[in-house]
């Protein structure tokens, strides 16, 4: 629908939904914007009456159509009238039971990140009016236990409006293993979080690959490319199953390793077993698969490889990329 006639229909809806009583056709060509411009005196319009009978009728039947209901009633001056009363055209009443209330009241209170916190109160306020209780606890019977979706990497809203609007970007990306920053060009697919982190999943242009980023390693800003997407965009896009087997979590393998005593909780809580050695280290033993070589790196001196001896060259090879950086 081109712009001029939609504006022209918004601005004959709210006539006929904000007058009291029914407007004739000339009060109508005499108040909006469009038929004044196109209908009124000294437009040089010819035909001017028929046409805008022909113009009227159409943007009628199309309001009616888009579910507006127009009566035609006759005025005081004997004129037809038109109006759109407004408990006519009130949507019905939304009805929630005390379950889909507290889901909706919890996905609007869930965002933290102050760019989202007015839109996700607007939206609380709505539910209410909608009918979510007062009284109902959107957290059920742990009202303690407040979950939030922690967001603090300034990334992420550029990234969520660009996965939502299919726009290609470019931000500049340092890996774990690298000590300086790379400029990347990708097509975002969709953000997700896992275990208090933040990942965006799309196709890497510079690799011709799908790429998995984390949001804390973008440094600088997210700048938008124009252009469509070149990739197709996957029915199903595995964020978290990607991350996972990168970290080591699809395991078919097993490591021993000493950490520093106090040290790499992530780790312990991964370990099948727990050894103390004394002078302050323990001995774990850990299921890994692919990329534990580039988690074990993050935590830097405070984890020493002894098994199996690929995994220690991986993590030596690493740190040496990172060191001559």
């Amino acid at each position: 629908m081109a712009i001029a006639k939609a504006e022209r229909l918004m601005n004959l809806a709210l006539c006929l939904l904000g007058t009291r009583r029914p407007l004739s056709k000339r009060e109508l060509r005499d108040s909006i914007e469009a038929y004044v411009e196109a209908f009124g005196p000294g437009n040089g319009a010819t035909g001017s009456d028929d046409s805008f009978n022909r113009m009227f009728e159409r943007d009628k039947d199309d309001l009616r159509e888009l579910g507006l209901v127009i009566e035609t009633v006759e005025n005081l001056d004997g004129e037809v009238g038109y109006l759109a009363r407004r408990d006519s055209n009130r949507l019905p009443p939304i009805t929630l039971d005390a379950e889909e209330a507290a889901a909706l009241g919890l996905a609007a209170k869930v965002w933290q990140q102050a760019r989202l916190a007015g839109a996700a109160s607007g939206a609380l306020q709505k539910l209410r009016a909608a009918g979510l209780p007062e009284d109902v606890d959107p957290y059920g019977s742990h009202g303690a236990l407040e979950p939030r979706i922690p967001v603090h990497e300034a990334a992420f809203e550029p990234l969520m409006l660009a996965c939502r609007d299919r726009r290609p970007v470019a931000f500049d990306y340092r890996k774990a293993t690298a000590a300086h920053p790379e400029q990347r060009h990708v097509e975002p697919w969709a953000l997700e979080c896992w275990r208090g982190h933040w990942y965006l999943a799309g196709w890497d242009r510079d690799r011709g690959a799908e790429r998995v980023f984390r949001l804390s390693r973008i440094t600088g800003k997210v700048r938008s490319r124009g252009g469509r997407y070149t990739a197709p965009v996957p029915d199903v896009v595995t964020v978290r199953e990607t991350v996972a087997s990168w970290a080591g979590e699809v395991a078919d393998r097993s490591a021993r390793i000493r950490l520093r005593a106090g040290a790499g909780y992530p780790l312990r809580a991964k370990a099948t077993s727990v050894r103390e050695l004394g002078d302050g280290w323990d001995e774990l033993e850990i299921p890994y698969g692919h990329g534990l070589d580039a988690w074990l790196v993050e935590f830097g001196p405070d984890v020493v490889v002894l098994e199996p001896a690929e995994l220690r060259a991986d993590v030596v090879d690493r740190l040496r990329a990172v060191a001559k950086g």
